[in-house]
């Protein structure tokens, strides 16, 4: 038996339940990082790498949106593709409460309940995304197609930045 102990966290319990390939990837880490710099501890390009948001809509119905992790979540955009008038990002205090996560550790898996969940489309483009485990040093590497079919996910474009030409 080695030293560290092989971690299971909510998250990849869902993806065994549903037969899902997956890779866990461990890093040191005390506490809240950003997603820029768990890519570059664990290595994983950053384009690939993305980060779960979760915001509440004018109804009070909350949304999980996975975006990349350079990116910003474009509030507008992410209301008309859940079917809101508006959507706010909620409070730090809140996510734990919401999602049953800690920040830096929310996984689009395994949340408190399954709330719709968005995943922005550039995901399509990989054939491995990188997203939380669920825990903050657990990365979780695994196809976006079959993590969408996991958490019920639609693809969208979210972000915001994409429609200044237009």
């Amino acid at each position: 038996m080695g030293k560290q102990k092989e971690l299971k966290t909510n998250a990849m319990r869902i993806l065994e339940k549903n037969k899902v390939p997956y890779e866990a990837i461990q890093y040191e880490c005390e506490e809240f990082i950003d997603g820029l710099h768990t890519a570059q501890k664990t290595g994983a390009p950053v384009e690939q790498s993305f980060k779960t948001l979760v915001v509440q809509g004018k109804s009070r119905e909350y949304y999980v949106l996975v975006i990349p992790i350079a990116e910003e979540i474009d509030l507008k955009t992410a209301a008309k593709a859940v079917g809101e008038k508006s959507v706010e990002m909620i409070h730090v205090k809140d996510i734990t409460k919401v999602t049953g996560y800690v920040r830096g550790g929310c996984s689009p898996l395994g949340m408190k309940k399954n709330y719709p969940t968005v995943i922005h489309e550039s995901a399509k483009n990989y054939e491995q995304i990188y997203v939380s485990g669920g825990k903050i040093g657990i990365t979780l590497k695994v196809n976006p197609f079959q993590l969408a079919e996991t958490v019920h996910a639609r693809f969208e474009d979210i972000i915001a930045g994409d429609r200044r030409d237009q």
